[in-house]
């Protein structure tokens, strides 16, 4: 097969302009490598620390991120990394301040200021949460996956259990108290479908453990009018009056409950019990 001069000139043309471009990629991702190249440490953390005073807290980012990457061991690394951490939770980027925080603890146990990381830790998953949008009443948090939502509650609580005399912790407590109560709530709302879908045992397991995780939430009455109605459900009317007396004990003015007669939600109303 023969192959023209012509077609020959071309192919060696096209493959030049393709070298060419690479080459210009390269350089011009070369000079993006190089932007912070000859800024020396302090002055790079000078920049970044204006930048957060700013509020542009994208560009803080970018430049502790640089000052992460290029002087690890450096005078400032630590605080870089602290600071990063803030600078990711100030632009809405909950899930890298939740890793930050993450390593952060991970390298530097030992710091004076670790409490600070795990309460940055904690807000972000709160944030993650979505809190603003059920302060708004825009949406009922409870019915919501609550992934982000638990990760806050386990990093306030070892916040907390860590370092008692954190200034943070006056703060992590309030914000537990709202977690926990979200949190049972949530459990009661797949406890009440499996109340309405007939699965009575694996209501009561729902309540049982909002009783025994959440035991000072305030849907802890609602949880043992959830396992007081399963039992009945499931002809267990031993263990139905059992828990009825803890109810009637702790909230005799609950709407179930007429004097020390439980009047069910969904079971048949022949199971009445008193």
């Amino acid at each position: 097969m023969r192959v023209s001069f012509a077609a020959t000139r071309v192919a060696a043309l096209t493959l030049a302009i393709a070298l060419l471009a690479g080459c210009a990629s390269n350089d011009t991702n070369n000079a993006d490598d190089d932007e912070y190249a000859d800024i020396a440490e302090r002055e790079l953390y000078e920049q970044a620390r204006s930048a957060l005073d700013g509020g542009r807290y994208a560009t803080a980012t970018e430049k502790l991120e640089a000052l992460d990457t290029r002087y690890p061991f450096g005078v400032h690394a630590e605080q870089a990394q602290l600071e990063l951490i803030y600078a990711y939770y100030e632009n809405s980027e909950w899930e890298a301040a939740r890793a930050a925080a993450s390593r952060f603890i991970r390298l530097h146990p030992d710091h004076s200021q670790v409490d600070y990381a795990y309460y940055l830790r904690g807000l972000a998953a709160w944030q993650a949460g979505r809190f603003s949008l059920e302060r708004l009443r825009l949406i009922d948090i409870s019915k919501r996956d609550l992934g982000a939502s638990r990760d806050a509650y386990q990093d306030f609580r070892e916040l907390i259990q860590r370092y008692p005399q954190s200034e943070y912790v006056a703060d992590a407590q309030q914000r537990i108290v709202y977690l926990r109560d979200i949190l049972a709530r949530h459990e009661l709302h797949v406890a009440d479908y499996y109340l309405r879908k007939g699965a009575y045992l694996a209501a009561v397991e729902r309540g049982r453990w909002v009783v025994e995780n959440y035991p000072e939430s305030n849907a802890t009455r609602d949880a043992l009018a959830t396992m007081v109605e399963g039992y009945l459900g499931l002809e267990m009317r031993d263990r139905a009056k059992e828990t009825l007396a803890v109810l009637i004990e702790n909230a005799p003015d609950h709407d179930q409950l007429d004097g020390r007669r439980f009047q069910p939600k969904y079971v048949s109303m022949h199971t009445a019990l008193n």
